[in-house]
């Protein structure tokens, strides 16, 4: 292995982005959300939404990948925080996935850290994240980048049914994570 590289996203990285988010959801989120809304998810179609959001990008939001050898094994997307309709002036990591046969190579702690790095850069002063409550993997892997519960908790919408989800924060300290 050549090594990782952490680069923005491109057009041309929609479709393998889209493949990675899909069988993350469906390896990441089986048991926790129904298994006919996982089995509907459509790399063909996440990919099309995903070129016409980038298409359509003003900017605020940034899409990172991670990269080895060549071959994009990651992505992560922050940009401002949305509190219902309002922006505040956190900033909100939106997804964070790594192909499923690379989860605990470090891949994801990466991305999270050059997220982390950037949002610190351009002065902002905290991250927020939503993350499903029962999801124990994800919320230990938060929780060891420095992420804590606030308090916050809403539901999450999948296939008709509420899926709880909790909201982390963790103050950025212009160095990334440790």
């Amino acid at each position: 292995m050549s090594g990782q590289l952490i680069r923005e996203m491109t057009l041309d990285d929609c479709a393998r982005v889209a493949e990675i988010r899909v069988r993350g959801w469906q390896s990441a989120y089986k048991g926790l959300i129904p298994q006919s809304y996982l089995d509907a998810l459509s790399v063909g179609q996440d990919a099309a939404r995903r070129r016409g959001n980038f298409a359509r990008g003003d900017g605020t939001v940034v899409n990172l990948v991670a990269e080895r050898d060549g071959v994009v094994v990651g992505w992560v997307c922050h940009g401002p925080h949305r509190d219902s309709e309002v922006r505040t002036g956190d900033v909100e990591l939106y997804a964070i996935y790594v192909h499923p046969d690379l989860v605990g190579q470090g891949v994801g702690r990466a991305l999270l850290r050059e997220s982390a790095s950037r949002c610190a850069a351009a002065g902002h002063d905290r991250m927020l994240l939503w993350v499903l409550k029962e999801n124990t993997p994800a919320r230990r892997f938060y929780e060891r980048a420095g992420f804590v519960p606030d308090g916050a908790e809403e539901p999450f919408e999948a296939g008709g049914v509420a899926v709880p989800e909790v909201r982390y924060a963790r103050a950025l300290t212009g160095t990334g994570l440790d």
